[in-house]
């Protein structure tokens, strides 16, 4: 009787032994599951992130392209004008004259270099008698700005006399700074007469805009 009970709490104990082993192994299969679904659907999840950034590069590339091919057409057409956007001739030599590409270029100087500007202005009173150019040099500490988005103002002062009775000639002048290179935008305009002639004395201001670099970035997706 003592061996029956004793075969029977055996069996019992491997019953349970199995019972205990099938659970741990359903219980390892399941959380194996889960944690392999779940590594799955993060790493789907990632992977649709990257293809959308992909697709949205891959569209901002074809944009750029299409831009590309109708900036270099319209760029030959304006290039090829028999007439710069000021008047003159693209062959010659004048004040008015040059290329277009180079008027569009020197228009808009990237640093604030005063003495080019004074030299311009120097170029537009020929047949002038000039009297004064004058302006403050805030090249240093304008070299120092780091965030400027917009163009900065490059005041200069500036004065000539004319002999009467060609006072058309003196307008002339304005009309001239108007039609220059530079922007150049007439803030204030002073008139006197004596017995050497009729003084103008102008206050203007040109301006510059320092250059933008193309940056390429990188984006991390997470």
């Amino acid at each position: 009787m003592a061996k029956v009970v004793i075969s029977k709490r055996v069996q019992i104990s491997r019953d349970v032994a199995t019972q205990v082993a099938v659970i741990a192994v359903a219980a390892f299969i399941t959380m194996f599951s889960l944690i392999a679904s779940k590594t799955l659907i993060s790493q789907k999840s990632y992977q649709s992130r990257v293809i959308a950034k992909k697709e949205i590069a891959k569209k901002q590339l074809n944009d750029n392209i299409a831009s590309v091919n109708s900036l270099v057409q319209k760029y030959k057409t304006f290039e090829s004008s028999p007439e710069n956007i000021l008047g003159g001739d693209p062959k010659g030599t004048g004040i008015l004259d040059g290329d277009n590409a180079r008027l569009v270029l020197d228009a808009l100087p990237s640093k604030y270099d005063f003495p080019a500007l004074t030299s311009s202005i120097e170029k537009l009173l020929t047949g002038y008698e000039k009297e004064l150019i004058t302006g403050n040099d805030d090249s240093l500490a304008q070299a120092s700005q780091t965030d400027i988005t917009t163009p900065v103002p490059m005041p200069i002062s500036l004065g000539y006399v004319i002999q009467p009775p060609d006072y058309q000639h003196g307008i002339d002048f304005i009309t001239d700074l108007e039609r220059s290179i530079r922007p150049i935008s007439v803030t204030k305009l002073g008139v006197h007469a004596d017995q050497s002639g009729i003084h103008f004395a102008v206050d203007a201001s040109s301006y510059y805009l320092p250059t933008k670099s193309l940056d390429i970035k990188k984006e991390l997706v997470r």
